[in-house]
């Protein structure tokens, strides 16, 4: 039998329109003797028919498929026995919601294959979404500013922004952000905003797609060490200041400099001092990884002292792009989605309110942003898997896993094969 790999429709909500493989590659690899089946989607951003001129076949089980491919975890009553499945599985950090999914797969005797572990030597990954988080998040951050402001009725340009899926592509999204620009170049903001500054936690693909929106504003920077000090109220331009570790953290001994590595090791041995920053910031977008070794950024009990002032603090708007509940940003109490995307959290009671009215900071909390720009996500996603397609599809599942001659990238990334978990993943034992 030829190989033969299927692309499941997502369903997991009605804005997740993505796809693992776009058209132009499911017609490389028929050209490779590779066949495609694919179930229909009403949402899908790439319709079927566009599949069926590439080569693809119509399915609705994909039971002749040994391959699945998928972006979100797919349903436990609909895994088959002996297939493998590739998929964001969120099983990893023995998540306890994904802990019976795995299990199925596991008495299915199936192979899980999690795209989020496709690594190189260094732990780097291959196979990711982008900046595409970033760019859509910026985008509903800097809709939800003009959406607070027009509710406290300070007059801006913001409110012309719609959020990033009520776009028809991100080329309309960032011309939509150039006139905002524009505008305020030409007749400024009002002075009860200005500076106006944005503050950036973290560097990597998050960030710089953040900053690749707010960048088509006219922008100047500011150090992080400056930003106490700063006081140019210029109403034609934006501010923004990008922190990175050394400017969130310290280490607790004064006798111990600033080091990166010794901070990922030893974290314990660092105090948070982002906090610092706040009051100076307008926007604060978070795109940071977090776990629970690592300080927070801004936490409940902060807000809760910032927000007691007799003056009302500057801060409007956390986009929390990385979304960690109760993570980094310790009051994103609970992710949203991108019909409802934003509430308002109430340092004084911890009570949250959805929409953008109300005492307190405006909190975006979607936690899949890269379905709001479903085309071009899904093709720098499917450019970077493509590498990786083949060997998959012709991969010989019948043979043990230390006999297996896939890539080591790609056994990297087996966390289930007969059935099993890999040695790798042995530790998600004590979870199931």
């Amino acid at each position: 039998m030829s190989a033969c790999i299927g692309i499941r429709r997502e369903d997991k909500n009605e804005w997740e329109r993505r796809t693992p493989l776009i058209p132009e590659h499911v017609r490389e690899l028929a050209e490779h003797g590779i066949e495609v089946f694919v179930q229909s989607s009403p949402i899908r951003a790439f319709d079927q028919a566009e599949y069926e001129r590439a080569g693809a076949t119509a399915s609705q089980d994909l039971s002749e498929c040994s391959v699945v491919l998928a972006i979100k975890e797919i349903p436990t009553k609909l895994l088959k026995p002996a297939k493998t499945y590739a998929f964001f599985s969120h099983t990893v950090k023995g998540q306890k919601h994904n802990m019976p999914m795995l299990q199925r797969i596991l008495d299915l005797g199936c192979q899980l294959i999690d795209y989020e572990k496709i690594v190189d030597q260094s732990g780097r990954r291959l196979v990711f979404f982008g900046n595409y988080a970033g760019l859509a998040g910026m985008v509903d951050t800097l809709w939800a500013l003009g959406q607070r402001l027009a509710w406290e009725q300070v007059d801006s340009p913001f409110s012309q922004i719609r959020p990033a899926h009520r776009y028809a592509n991100l080329e309309e999204a960032q011309q939509a952000i150039r006139e905002v620009g524009q505008q305020i170049t030409r007749e400024g903001l009002a002075q009860a905003l200005t500076p106006l500054i944005c503050g950036f936690a973290g560097y990597g693909n998050v960030s710089q797609g953040a900053q690749q929106i707010y960048d088509l504003l006219p922008v100047r920077e500011i150090a992080p060490a400056d930003l106490a000090t700063f006081d140019v109220r210029d109403p034609h331009h934006v501010y923004k200041v990008v922190f990175k570790e050394q400017d969130m953290v310290e280490p607790i001994s004064v006798d111990t400099p600033f080091q990166l590595q010794h901070y990922y090791d030893h974290p314990e041995q660092y105090r948070p001092q982002f906090e610092r920053h706040v009051p100076y910031l307008t926007l604060l977008v978070n795109g940071i990884y977090w776990t629970a070794r690592y300080p927070r950024l801004v936490t409940k009990r902060y807000l809760q002292e910032l927000f007691s002032q007799s003056t009302p603090p500057r801060l409007r708007v956390i986009g929390d792009i990385s979304c960690d509940v109760e993570g980094a940003i310790e009051c994103n109490v609970r992710a949203t989605s991108s019909g409802d995307p934003i509430y308002v959290y109430d340092p004084l009671t911890g009570q949250t309110c959805d929409g953008h009215k109300g005492h307190g900071a405006v909190v975006l909390a979607v936690d899949n942003l890269p379905c709001e720009l479903p085309r071009e996500s899904s093709t720098h996603f499917s450019t970077s898997l493509m590498p990786f397609v083949r060997e998959i599809a012709q991969a010989d599942f019948g043979v043990p896993f230390e006999q297996s001659d896939l890539s080591p990238t790609i056994k990297r990334a087996f966390i289930v094969w007969q059935g099993q978990l890999t040695p790798d993943y042995h530790y998600l034992a004590k979870f199931l």
